[in-house]
């Protein structure tokens, strides 16, 4: 069974290919064929800009608050991530490697951490994954290691105290670099090799991002809503709605090991409990040259939490999340 599973994921791929070689397979009439199409040493540089407005309530009921007025604490803060993909072995019919490099990296916060965030580390740094055409990543290995390493920096250097780790956006990274091309990659194999038609829809998950340790999940559907002729090219608009999934993969990335404790407002709490997520997102893919363009996604949030010195109050905490990425011209 894994061995006739093996041929028939090499097999797809090859048959999905075809833009570089030129053999292009023909999807259904009235349908289009979405691959990624990759060259060798052209490479796309994009922008990723992943910005939420965090509010925690930390007395939702009102219970030990004077004159029934709870206590809001409001911050937001900001990743802004460039990063250029260059293709150094393509293989049109199976596995294609790339190099990405962190051209810069930018964290704003509205509170102070007190110091640079771990992921401004990555500013210089490189690593390479292998895609196959229909955008699914094989091998995630050094991109894994290096979340990892940032993932120390998270980490005050002094430890009289235990390990204490300060804020950082590493989840926005995760976010970013992990599902790209989520929207083709997820596609179910019929659906991919016959092409889609305006108003298809299919399954997968995302990463849940958030100031808080907590291994979240949002279940997306997209759907083709589109075709846009521009005149010059085609352009897919592929929708994106959002719900709280429930359950996390276990291949996603932890970089973080070990016990230690949170800086700041949430070093007091724990137990965090999703209650609520909604939201939607568009992004449009180029068919004829075979790549994002650009997407949004937008979504909200709801998460309950405990108090760590053990008063009843069980404080909320409500996030506005966008993130978005941009092909740079």
């Amino acid at each position: 069974m894994r061995t006739a599973l093996t041929i028939l994921l090499v097999f797809v791929p090859g048959v999905l290919s075809g833009c570089v070689s030129g053999e292009k397979a023909e999807p259904v009439k009235g349908k289009e064929l979405l691959t990624v199409n990759f060259e060798q040493g052209r490479t796309l540089q994009y922008r990723f800009v992943s910005k939420r407005d965090i509010t925690v309530d930390m007395d939702p009921a009102k219970k030990f608050s004077r004159g029934g007025k709870g206590a809001l604490d409001k911050f937001t803060e900001s990743m802004e991530l460039v990063v250029a993909y260059t293709p150094i072995e393509v293989n049109p019919h199976g596995l294609t490697t790339i190099k990405a490099t962190c051209k810069s990296v930018r964290v704003t916060r509205s509170k102070s951490s007190g110091g640079r965030d771990a992921v401004e580390y990555l500013a210089g740094k490189t690593f390479t994954f292998t895609v196959w055409p229909n955008g699914k990543i094989e091998d995630y290995s050094q991109l894994d290691e290096l979340l990892k390493q940032i993932g120390e920096k998270a980490f005050r250097a002094n430890t009289d105290r235990g390990r204490i780790k300060v804020p950082d956006m590493i989840c926005d990274v995760t976010a970013t670099q992990w599902f790209l091309w989520d929207s083709l990659s997820s596609i179910e194999i019929g659906k991919a090799l016959e092409g889609l038609a305006v108003g298809d829809s299919w399954k997968s998950q995302l990463l849940v991002q958030g100031p808080m340790v907590m291994r979240q999940a949002r279940d997306v559907t997209y759907t083709l809503k589109e075709i846009r002729n521009t005149g010059n090219e085609r352009l897919a608009v592929i929708g994106g709605t959002y719900t709280a999934a429930r359950s996390v993969p276990r291949s996603w990335p932890i970089p973080y090991s070990g016990r230690f404790q949170m800086s700041g407002t949430f070093g007091f709490l724990s137990g965090y409990r999703l209650l609520s997520l909604e939201g939607q997102g568009e992004e449009l893919f180029n068919i004829d040259a075979g790549r994002t363009e650009q997407y949004n996604q937008q979504y909200q949030t709801q998460i309950q939490a405990s108090i760590l010195m053990g008063i009843g109050s069980k404080p909320l905490i409500t996030i506005k999340q966008n993130i978005t990425m941009k092909l740079i011209k």
